[in-house]
């Protein structure tokens, strides 16, 4: 036990950063591999979250943060490799991309898993752990829901704990004038069915447009709790109190569903892994702000759990 816990201090002496790529069509997939120079202690895949986020965490959308690149380079002191990806359609992997109309939730966990085998074999490790941010986490969950011995296990970061339809409806809730938000909802009972839907009204189009509908049928028929209650590996969650977009809540949800995880709760940090006010333009202003460090938890707890888990 004593030799446990002195390598779990074990800090890296530098590291090596490449660029690796991952065979695909139309296009080869795109990541950067940042590998410490000391003895290996794990290895993992970074996944990032929603829209056009790449591997470092950022997004032409505002977000300038780079929180992925500095927990890469975080886990690296612990001896800890990984690589932080750029999602198919999405920066470096841009040309891999799919039409909307042929997007599936279910190609970006398919995609996961090639990464997982790749950088198994890559590191010489018997599996890689998976770290995924915001909507990461489900991709994570959803890659490693099919049996796969290349993945060690989950770290969950920001994650929603409740099924797209109920977030959804949530939101419209007090945003939508009747009928509108009827017609909504009904919409969405279709799609979760696994049904299209032609009627819906112009003014839900931002959401309900027929070329997004498949993408949208392939993503609501996944319960992030229900996911965690089956998966029998490791699990991480790990949850800002002062996040925008995922909540408490959610964390609580997850590890409700799988009491064997470890849940930890970081008090004042938001969604990009970054100390946070509660206040929301205070709390967004960090987003754009690449100086902003990471929380200094964010990276002890998850470090400390993969190296603890790996050694045993």
């Amino acid at each position: 036990m004593l030799a446990l816990f002195m390598a779990l201090g074990m800090a890296s002496v530098g590291a090596t950063e490449t660029s690796v790529t991952l065979a695909s069509e139309p296009a080869p997939l795109y990541g950067t591999m940042l590998r410490p120079n000391g003895e290996l202690v794990a290895g993992a895949i970074i996944i990032p979250g929603s829209g056009p986020t790449d591997g470092d965490g950022n997004s032409p959308l505002g977000v300038r943060s780079a929180s992925l690149k500095k927990l890469a380079e975080g886990l690296a002191t612990y001896n800890i490799a990984s690589v932080r990806i750029d999602k198919r359609g999405v920066a470096r992997s841009q040309p891999a991309g799919f039409s909307e109309s042929e997007l599936r939730f279910d190609q970006m966990a398919e995609d996961v898993r090639g990464w997982a085998t790749q950088t198994a074999r890559a590191l010489n490790q018997p599996c890689v752990w998976l770290i995924g941010h915001s909507e990461g986490a489900l991709v994570a969950q959803v890659a490693a829901s099919q049996s796969n011995t290349d993945i060690c296990g989950l770290v969950l970061l920001s994650g929603a704990g409740r099924a797209a339809g109920t977030v959804i409806r949530e939101q419209l809730n007090g945003q939508l004038p009747e009928p509108l938000k009827t017609q909504a909802f009904d919409a969405l009972s279709e799609l979760e069915a696994g049904r299209t839907v032609s009627d819906s009204p112009p003014a839900l189009s931002a959401l309900l447009r027929p070329s997004v509908q498949p993408y949208l049928i392939s993503w609501l028929k996944y319960d992030p709790a229900k996911l965690a209650a089956d998966y029998e590996g490791p699990m991480f969650i790990g949850q800002g109190t002062t996040d925008l977009q995922t909540t408490v809540a959610d964390a609580q949800a997850l590890a409700a569903a799988r009491p064997e995880a470890q849940l930890k709760l970081w008090e004042g940090v938001n969604h990009t892994l970054t100390p946070a006010p509660v206040d929301r333009a205070a709390n967004l202003a960090t987003y754009a702000k690449p100086e902003a460090p990471l929380a200094d938890p964010v990276l002890t707890d998850v470090a400390v759990f993969i190296r603890f888990n790996s050694l045993q």
